[in-house]
């Protein structure tokens, strides 16, 4: 960049059409404090993202506007048209709202660009238009205020989503522990009675001690039974099933289903039969039975339980109520807690694979909005795939960044909509079906809020959504 000692006359600035009607005094203002600046051609004029400090006008040569959009810069403006502003266009604001520039501006040409310094500026325009000024204001907030009031509708939807999902999966465990208290009290008292039954058999105390340790020892492999499948299964109870018949005990199949559920097979159950006589075997079984079964129902009451504290965990972990705002950040944790928390809605022909970087440490941001990201992310993947396909999630070190990629196998975006998909307000959905401000939000999170990337690459059966946060915290500048 180099700057020229030259400055614009009143009359030159009257020759733009933005200065064409300023009185005398305006223009010499104008005069005195816009500093004519070159740049050569595939010079940076202003930075997207940048503090915006100058208010810039074409005088020569072209320019060219672009955006980052998913990561990718997309032009929106080429022209040689002399008057032609760009840079701090809302400096009206003044320093009430920080400026930053909106786009970036780049020299197709050497150019030559007539530069206003943004705060003085918009202390003489709010002197010399005060109403225009209030309009401009009221404008600027106004628009900023619906987006925000529209941002928080579409979080308070997801958090309805995600309310209604959690109250189902904690409805599951909570239905099975109490099913399984319930179950239990009838155990216990069958347990009660059979043992009075075996009582009156007027058993020795040797024998029932070794009936009881024989208890003992069955029911402690409860915990390690063998998943069957249906077939073997079928088979086991069977064998086992006429075993029992051919002692004469009674519901010979229910009793086969208890123990075989167990992992108990004739073997164990012959040592019972060897411990008492025959006509306490049947009292003696399903003795062992109710044992068994308690066992059985107190296994799945601690899983129950644990379920819940689990969703509970994840709960908390995704809403980040108890944490502070800015701090390091497990990426893995949130992405575990988002998938917990949108269990109810991953249909069961959806595949999920957890490809995790465990070496990646701690980013520096915002939890909460993160895990706000992963959500929005990861329900446009399951919505694509329509109900069949893989969900991956993976992380991994790029540089000095971190990366998370949600990918699914569904159809893909077309090319002419990749372009658009952080727009605000842009869905490919049916009306009803979403507002289109999920990727906005999680692009404003990633890139505004942690100096990060967010960007899409797509084709048939293979779309990746690909975050990239800095490792280290941003320097002040």
């Amino acid at each position: 960049m180099t700057t020229a000692a030259e400055r614009l006359t009143p009359a030159e600035l009257r020759e733009l059409f933005l200065f064409a009607d300023l009185d005398d005094d305006q223009l010499a203002w104008v005069a005195e404090h816009g500093d004519v600046v070159g740049y050569p051609a595939g010079a940076a004029v202003s930075v997207e993202g940048e503090p915006a400090e100058c208010f810039t006008v074409l005088l020569e040569g072209t320019m060219r506007m672009s955006r980052l959009v998913g990561g990718s810069e997309v032009e929106t403006v080429r022209t040689a048209d002399r008057g032609v502003y760009s840079g701090a266009v809302q400096f009206y604001m003044g320093d009430r709202i920080p400026q930053r520039y909106p786009t970036s501006v780049h020299a197709v040409t050497d150019c030559r660009f007539l530069q206003l310094p943004a705060a003085q500026f918009a202390e003489v325009f709010a002197r010399w238009y005060p109403m225009a000024v209030h309009l401009l204001e009221g404008l600027f907030v106004g628009q900023r205020n619906t987006a925000e009031l529209v941002g928080q509708r579409e979080r308070l939807l997801a958090l309805g989503k995600l309310t209604a999902g959690l109250t189902h999966e904690l409805n599951n465990p909570a239905a099975a522990a109490s099913r399984a208290a319930a179950a239990l009290r009838d155990r216990f008292a069958g347990m009660r009675h059979k043992l009075a039954l075996l009582s009156e058999g007027r058993l020795d105390g040797a024998v029932l001690r070794a009936l009881t340790g024989l208890q003992e020892e069955l029911v402690a492999r409860v915990g390690t039974a063998p998943e069957l499948s249906a077939m073997e299964r079928s088979d086991r109870e069977d064998e086992l099933g006429d075993w029992l018949d051919d002692r004469g005990v009674g519901a010979a199949y229910e009793l086969a289903g208890v123990f075989v559920g167990a992992g108990l097979g004739p073997a164990d159950l012959q040592r019972v039969a060897d411990a008492v006589e025959p006509a306490a075997l049947e009292p003696a079984l399903r003795w062992l039975a109710y044992a068994v079964e308690t066992e059985s129902l107190l296994a799945e009451v601690a899983d129950s339980t644990g379920r819940i504290s689990g969703l509970v965990d994840a709960a908390r972990q995704y809403s980040q109520l108890d944490r502070a705002p800015h701090q390091p950040t497990d990426l893995h944790a949130g992405l575990d807690a988002t998938l917990v928390m949108l269990g109810a809605k991953t249909p069961p022909g959806v595949r999920v694979v957890k490809d995790y970087d465990r070496s990646l440490p701690p980013v520096p941001g915002y939890p909460g909005e993160l895990n706000q990201v992963w959500t929005n992310l990861v329900v446009n993947a399951l919505d694509a795939m329509a109900g069949e396909g893989t969900l991956t999630l993976r992380t991994a070190r790029d540089g000095d960044r971190a990366l998370v990629e949600v990918a699914d196998t569904g159809p893909g975006i077309p090319e002419e909509l990749r372009h658009r998909v952080f727009e605000p307000f842009f869905t490919t959905k049916p009306v009803g079906q979403g507002t289109g401000l999920g990727l906005d939000v999680s692009y404003r999170v990633v890139v505004g809020r942690h100096g990060g990337d967010l960007r899409v690459t797509s084709r048939p059966g293979d779309t990746r959504f690909q975050v990239r946060l800095p490792l280290t915290e941003p320097s002040a500048g």
